[in-house]
């Protein structure tokens, strides 16, 4: 990073033809950063995280952040001009995916470092324990949450290892292919939620008439209760209930009200022990970014990970959709072409997923990504990627497949934050870091979620909701110096302390399984 202490632009990278605002600056504001001979007055006011120029940028010609091509200027620009959508749109891009050319050496191991977690029978490692309804259908929905109310504080009082008690409910579960590819998903997400080291204990609640059966998602799924203590495999299977079996909602609901009351004095039988950092699970997300996101959360991020990685733990990044346009940094990257080849098919899926519904990736940046400051996917993306960190890309997987490398992988996922976490977790995240610069309020039970600000006004606006201020990189700290307090925090965290999220019990609507397909 190229920047000018005191200022109120930075430069990223020497290539760059763009600055950026480290704060509200107003019309003919001088821009000093590095490489400029002269400064150059802003010709409009210029907002935090937003762009301004450093030279004049002809039609057609490429605009530049962090080093790398973040769109075309669709008019021309001239020097202290205000870079957003009305003068820069995408264009095309020609990558060069250079498979495995760049693969960085592994880093050297660090061992030692323990975390305070549960121990589960499989061997699994655990940051938390609850006890779990897992809907197959939304038409058992509001019984799993009427279950889940008959469980209230007064009877977890008696239970002080149990988080609480989790309705894992949803809107689909129905009206999809038989054992199609929705149904296969579905499946898979549901079951790694059942099977996650977090869920203690789990009933299964369905309708009856569902496609999305409750017995083809014990069956395929190989669902049984090994995350009880006492409990053997060969008597432990899950408690299937359909509502149509038991005489409607009012019998299922005293039936499975009296089938948790008899889990909960084995799923309280928890306490936590020290556990190698080598298996914490992280999952990182951004979501509500800005142009600072690229610039402070999201790198500090990739320190964190890194770290993690070097402890032999696992990094996971999703978010396909906001990897486009910066893919050729992660090919490079990938241990093998194998692995970069995979990458760059799940890439061409979503361009033909989206192109048939005549949706280009670029429409992804939101209303809110805009006003803060990021214009082009190509920009969001490049900002995005640097959760990942600098190791080698071990593995791409599909969306709530189970991760089983260990180091920097990267799952296919919607960019839409709870689908994408939703995937990450059943896919075994028990950590989940989620960086935002417009202020995402986001909790995702029964996974901790710790919120870093990207910059230190929304940190201050919102600070009984953002657990780290990154944003204190934008005033002189070191982006290593945030990535170590963000990886302390994840030790912290998956040890048992609360995120701003837990403070607030929020986490039970966020479970949000992707369907693909056409609802029949």
């Amino acid at each position: 990073m190229i920047a000018s202490n005191g200022q109120p632009f930075l430069r990223l990278h020497s290539e760059d033809n763009i600055a950026l605002a480290k704060q509200n600056v107003p019309k003919g504001t001088p821009i000093v950063v590095e490489g400029i001979s002269a400064p150059i007055p802003t010709r409009d006011a210029i907002d935090l995280g937003h762009k301004v120029a450093l030279n004049r940028i002809e039609v057609g010609q490429p605009v530049r952040k962090y080093g790398q091509l973040i769109g075309f200027a669709s008019e021309p620009i001239e020097p202290g001009d205000w870079i957003h959508s009305h003068n820069l749109s995408a264009g095309d891009l020609n990558l060069d995916y250079a498979f495995s050319s760049a693969v960085p050496p592994a880093p050297q191991l660090i061992e030692g470092r323990t975390f305070m977690g549960y121990r589960r029978p499989n061997g699994k490692a655990a940051t938390r324990n609850y006890v779990a309804i897992i809907s197959t259908v939304n038409c058992s929905a509001a019984t799993s949450r009427l279950v889940a109310r008959q469980i209230d504080s007064s009877i977890l009082a008696d239970f002080p290892n149990i988080d609480g008690i989790l309705p894992i409910t949803h809107k689909g579960g129905c009206a999809f292919q038989y054992g199609g590819e929705d149904h296969e998903q579905l499946s898979r997400t549901l079951g790694g939620f059942a099977k996650h080291p977090n869920i203690g204990a789990y009933i299964v609640i369905g309708l009856g008439c569902e496609t999305g059966q409750a017995s083809y998602l014990a069956d395929t799924q190989h669902l049984v209760q090994l995350n009880m203590p006492g409990l053997k495999e060969q008597t432990s299977q899950p408690l299937i209930m359909n509502i149509q079996d038991e005489g409607g909602i009012q019998k299922t609901v005293a039936r499975a009200s009296a089938a948790l009351r008899e889990l909960l004095p084995s799923a309280n039988q928890v306490e936590r022990v020290p556990i190698p950092v080598s298996e914490i699970l992280l999952g990182t997300e951004c979501g509500g970014s800005d142009g600072n996101s690229g610039v402070t959360a999201n790198p500090a991020l990739g320190i964190a990970s890194d770290l993690l990685v070097a402890h032999g733990a696992t990094s996971c990044l999703a978010e396909t959709p906001e990897i486009y346009g910066g893919e050729h940094l992660l090919t490079r990257r990938a241990i093998s072409r194998e692995v970069g080849e995979k990458l760059i098919e799940r890439i061409k899926w979503w361009e033909r997923y989206t192109g048939f519904f005549g949706v280009k990736i670029d429409n992804n940046p939101s209303v809110g990504n805009k006003k803060g400051g990021l214009t082009t996917i190509y920009e969001k993306s490049l900002g995005a990627i640097a959760k990942g960190g600098s190791t080698a890309l071990k593995a791409v997987y599909k969306f709530a497949e189970p991760i089983t490398e260990k180091g920097f992988v990267v799952m296919d996922t919607p960019g839409y934050d709870p689908v994408s976490v939703t995937g990450m977790v059943a896919g075994g995240a028990n950590v989940v870091v989620f960086t935002t610069g417009r202020g995402s309020c986001f909790g995702c039970k029964p996974v901790p979620s710790i919120k870093i600000a990207t910059n230190t006004p929304m940190y201050e606006r919102m600070i009984d909701d953002m657990d780290i201020n990154a944003g204190q990189i934008l005033e002189g700290a070191s982006v290593d110096d945030v990535g170590r307090e963000i990886f302390e925090k994840i030790i912290s965290v998956a040890s048992g302390e609360k995120t701003k999220s837990e403070r607030q019990n929020i986490g039970d609507d966020e479970f949000a399984p992707w369907s693909i397909g056409p609802t029949l």
